[in-house]
């Protein structure tokens, strides 16, 4: 959905200028790829991209993260229910990501890529690096937590445009930046 917003937001039309296979298993894109000489371009994620790159099968040319704006990929949900009863809990969760979120934008890429290198066995110390230097370079991470109303009507642009949301919810209906406010403050 990205990969296509992407395109219309610069003139292209997905249905019409291109030809887009979705029928590959998303675990299976950069084998077919790499399998098949009438495709010219794959969107991948890490470590995908960059193992077409060392493997000299393919260039990463741009980035959806860095094309697309600051999409929220990552969000955590709880029910009001529980938030109400348990706000301490949502903070300290916060906090310590907030603690993650502040390492990252005060060490090098190569201090990231060690630290998180166990959480990727299966991907080598020197491609995590790579990955990280990416990110890095690209300013890919944010400083804080703060679900911004901008990312959020982001995500229901690009959602609506794929033809998936029928229906915009009020950003104030949703979102609850209280947590991430005070986990920035500390």
């Amino acid at each position: 959905m990205v990969f296509e917003y992407i395109l219309r937001k610069n003139g292209l039309d997905p249905q019409k200028d291109l030809t887009i296979n979705q029928s590959i298993d998303f675990g299976s894109t950069a084998a077919a790829f790499t399998g098949d000489a009438s495709a010219d371009f794959t969107v991948e994620f890490e470590p995908s991209a960059t193992a077409l790159e060392k493997e000299g099968a393919g260039y990463v040319v741009a980035s959806l993260g860095v094309d697309s704006g600051y999409v929220p990929y990552t969000s955590y949900s709880a029910k009001t229910s529980y938030m109400q009863k348990n706000p301490e809990v949502i903070q300290k969760f916060t906090n310590a990501l907030q603690k993650g979120m502040e390492y990252v934008q005060t060490h090098t890429p190569e201090e990231i890529a060690k630290v998180i290198a166990p959480q990727f066995a299966e991907t080598d110390l020197d491609t995590v690096k790579t990955i990280v230097k990416r990110y890095y370079d690209q300013d890919t991470w944010k400083s804080n937590l703060i679900f911004e109303k901008e990312s959020f009507e982001l995500l229901e642009d690009i959602l609506e445009d794929a033809g998936e949301l029928n229906e915009r919810v009020a950003y104030e209906d949703l979102v609850t930046t209280e947590y991430a406010e005070k986990a920035a403050e500390k």
